[in-house]
């Protein structure tokens, strides 16, 4: 029998399995009221625009190109309409600084692949989205963690990833509305951000995947807005920002994008010609249809929607959970970071919510690359209604109240 641990590549030691990827098979079980997927909820979906987008596809001339190869860069007429919402954004640019992805997830991998060697330093939020520790892990990095509104020094910084045998490569942060915490770093913590990568001479990884599902409060200007703003021109920057299309349109399409300087999308497009030619033509076609005849209508009827469900999950919360937990209050996104007392685990809560209460969640400590944060959990509000918020909030927080007194 071959031994194929001895044959795999170093770098598949450090993939791990998604634990939000594993919950989301409990979505199959009727009784469960889970929180734990942070999926947009498909009754939002523009299902009647897509049919129709895909029918006058299949229905004009334009067919024969949808299902043919493409370009690696994407689906031109797509990028223009990104270039004229990156403009509302603060962010002027032309196409040759828009690049399409099989969704932002795939970015996320293009960048860790474009910048990572093995040993060299990961600057993350702590905690940080799964998907991109996973993203970053094949690349065999070190992390060390990332503080917006810190005060640590450039040197230590260096330090740390000498001794660890590399060199700081970027700085990565969800700026508006985080997956898993639903934080955002204010306008200050983002100029400190873009200092320090000044100091450190690194890129920063701005993902912008929740960027629309601001519900209240004041935005603030994306982190390449603010450093376009400094330096005149896209082309002069170091941040990437990484966008997408799944939280707002549909996921199942996998288109994302990137906006960047252009010598960096240079290296992309190399990169996306390696791995898979192109992301899927005719669906980027559809989402350029989509998007121009109603992008704002269904950002505005998603928020609606998501920003009820938040205040109902917050609201539920005050009701419901003991004294000795926190929980953030979040001005958009799909998430709620729950804070337990020091002692009480979130794993072992969710093993023993999914046996006795069966509601689901997400525990904390796999959003930390440093693997603490075990007293923390995260909640999606984002497919639950009013009902289903209120029974599954009142059973988790009776459960969390017996554990509390069991400490």
């Amino acid at each position: 029998m071959l031994n194929w641990d001895e044959m795999f590549a170093t770098r598949s030691s450090r993939m791990r399995a998604s634990e939000i990827r594993e919950l989301l098979k409990l979505l199959d079980q009727p009784d469960i009221i889970s929180f734990a997927g942070g999926i947009p909820d498909p009754a939002l979906f523009p299902d009647k625009e897509f049919k129709a987008a895909y029918a006058g596809i299949f229905d004009s001339g334009a067919v024969n190109a949808a299902l043919q190869y493409s370009v690696s860069e994407g689906y031109k007429p797509l990028r223009e309409w990104l270039v004229k919402q990156m403009a509302g954004l603060g962010i002027p640019c032309e196409a040759e600084n828009v690049f399409i992805v099989s969704g932002s997830q795939q970015g996320l991998d293009y960048l860790g692949k474009l910048f990572l060697s093995p040993k060299d330093t990961a600057l993350v939020t702590w905690p940080s989205y799964l998907g991109a520790l996973q993203a970053f892990n094949a690349y065999e990095p070190s992390y060390d963690q990332l503080t917006p509104n810190g005060n640590r020094t450039p040197e230590s910084y260096k330090a740390a990833a000498t001794q660890n045998g590399g060199k700081v490569k970027f700085a990565y942060l969800s700026a508006d509305f985080s997956n898993p915490t639903g934080e955002t770093v204010d306008r200050d913590g983002r100029e400190k951000v873009l200092a320090l990568a000044e100091d450190l001479d690194i890129a920063v990884i701005e993902d912008a995947a929740y960027q629309n599902l601001r519900y209240d409060g004041e935005a603030i200007p994306p982190i390449l807005s603010l450093e376009i703003a400094q330096k005149g021109h896209i082309n002069d920057t170091r941040t990437i920002y990484c966008g997408s299309f799944s939280k707002t349109l549909a996921p199942g399409l996998r288109v994302g994008f990137i906006v960047a300087n252009a010598p960096v999308i240079r290296k992309l497009v190399l990169m996306k010609q390696a791995a898979d030619l192109h992301s899927s033509t005719i669906n980027q076609i559809a989402i350029a249809e989509v998007a121009e005849r109603g992008f704002d209508a269904q950002v505005a009827k998603i928020k609606a929607a998501y920003g009820h469900r938040r205040d109902a999950m917050l609201a539920a919360l005050a009701r419901h959970m003991p004294d000795g937990v926190s929980w953030t209050k979040p001005e958009g996104g799909m998430f709620i970071w729950i804070t337990l007392p020091e002692g009480m685990d979130g794993a072992a809560l969710l093993a023993k919510s999914i046996e006795t209460t069966r509601v689901a969640f997400v525990p904390g400590k796999a959003f930390f690359a440093d693997g603490s944060g075990a007293n923390a959990i995260r909640l999606s509000f984002s497919c639950a209604n009013d009902q289903m918020i209120e029974e599954g909030i009142g059973r988790l927080g009776k459960l969390v109240a017996g554990e509390i007194g069991a400490l």
